[in-house]
């Protein structure tokens, strides 16, 4: 009996241990599974002036290019003017001579040679011909005068006299058939003569040459064909302009460029110089343009023209063709709420953000006005100095507990 006693006296000893155990193991596992607060970045709302631009990369061009082409097909000699040489309206800039005929090989030679001995020998025909319908012609004017005596004698009838004065007349076209074909056989011989002439010596050719001239005073802006070349009627040689008279083009798409006037304000930048331009749109072209981007989607583009207003002493080292960054402020607004655009995320067809509260994030719905790409423009009963959560985590909900990250 003692011994049983012993054992259960060690049994509820031990109880309290175990009960003690278990409820630390509860407690460390209830910690390891109890959600910790989420690291945030906070920012404040804040009161300002808002704008929102359009940004787009353009390129410079001249304002009144002159594309000098060939106005007939010839031979170029090589230009004498360089690109950035000043011409004068009607200075001569290209001589251009009538092309020479091509080589002939030994057997086309033969053939042309050939050609001309048979066209001789049809002019000796025709003319041949000519002569024997003289002849004939003189024959039949003989026998019409016998004929006219004596019928005046009464001795042949007045029918025989006509029958005479038709063959003369019949005669007659027959010789002037006669020479229209020896006329034309002389034309196709000279025509054969000429494909075998040659052009030889620089005084026929500088007879014959066609002077290119300027159609206004600039600069020599790019050459297109320097080098002496045989070119065909329209090819491009030299293009002509002020390098002074500088526009600035830029693509956007539509819907940017919709909101855009003529008259609006733009900002030039990474020109090459540190110094901003201030610009002024003059155009926005009526037709817009199909144009497929980097990723391979085709964009609705429109051309939007530009005017450099700053002082041309500024911009003098800007040139045809340039890149530019261009800004064009489409909206404005003064003293209103303003939030990085990081503290935002959609609420069905709203916006939101998380405020921070007492290590809480709270969602509050917002009005979005507009936004650009840093900050944006919201109504909100929020005061100012609110402090927000930027870039709110993915599973963040309302009043989850956050800890703010210094």
């Amino acid at each position: 009996m003692t011994f049983l006693h012993k054992r259960d006296t060690e049994k509820m000893r031990q109880k309290p241990g175990l009960l003690t155990a278990l409820i630390v193991f509860l407690a460390i596992l209830g910690w390891a599974f109890y959600p910790k607060p989420f690291d945030v970045d906070v920012v404040e709302l804040h009161v300002g002036n808002f704008e929102r631009t359009i940004e787009e990369s353009g390129k410079t061009r001249l304002r009144d290019r002159y594309v000098i082409s060939a106005p007939v097909g010839g031979k170029l000699a090589r230009l004498t003017v360089r690109e950035g040489d000043v011409v004068k309206a009607g200075q001569i800039v290209a001589l251009l001579w009538p092309a020479p005929p091509p080589l002939l090989d030994e057997r086309r030679l033969q053939e042309q040679r050939e050609q001309v001995a048979a066209a001789e020998a049809s002019v000796a025909r025709a003319n041949a011909g000519l002569q024997k319908s003289a002849l004939v012609l003189s024959q039949a004017e003989a026998d019409l005068r016998r004929q006219e005596s004596l019928a005046a004698r009464g001795f042949i009838s007045p029918l025989q006299i006509e029958n005479a004065r038709l063959i003369v007349h019949q005669r007659q076209r027959e010789r002037e058939v006669a020479a229209q074909e020896s006329n034309a056989a002389r034309h196709q011989l000279a025509q054969l003569r000429i494909a075998l002439q040659r052009i030889s010596g620089n005084e026929s050719l500088a007879k014959q040459a066609v002077a290119v001239t300027a159609p206004s005073s600039g600069k020599v802006v790019k050459l297109r064909q320097q080098s002496e070349a045989v070119l065909a009627a329209g090819a491009n040689l030299l293009d002509v302009g002020d390098p002074g008279a500088i526009e600035v083009i830029v693509e956007l798409l539509t819907e940017d460029a919709a909101q855009i006037k003529p008259g609006a304000l733009a900002t030039l930048s990474n020109w090459g110089v540190p110094t901003a331009l201030q610009a002024r749109v003059r155009l926005v072209e009526p037709s817009a343009f199909t144009k497929v981007s980097a990723l391979g989607v085709e964009e609705q583009r429109v051309n939007v023209v530009l005017d450099i207003s700053s002082p041309p002493a500024v911009w003098e080292t800007l040139g045809d063709n340039y890149k530019v960054d261009v800004t064009i402020p489409v909206q404005s607004a003064f003293k209103v709420m303003l939030v990085s655009v990081g503290c935002l995320f959609p609420l069905g067809s709203r916006s939101a953000l998380f405020a921070f509260d007492q290590g809480r994030a709270r969602v509050n719905e917002v009005t979005l006005m507009a936004r650009n790409g840093r900050e944006a423009w919201i109504n909100t009963s929020l005061e100012v100095g609110t402090k927000v959560i930027a870039y709110p985590p993915a599973s963040l909900k309302d009043g989850d507990r956050v800890n703010m990250i210094e």
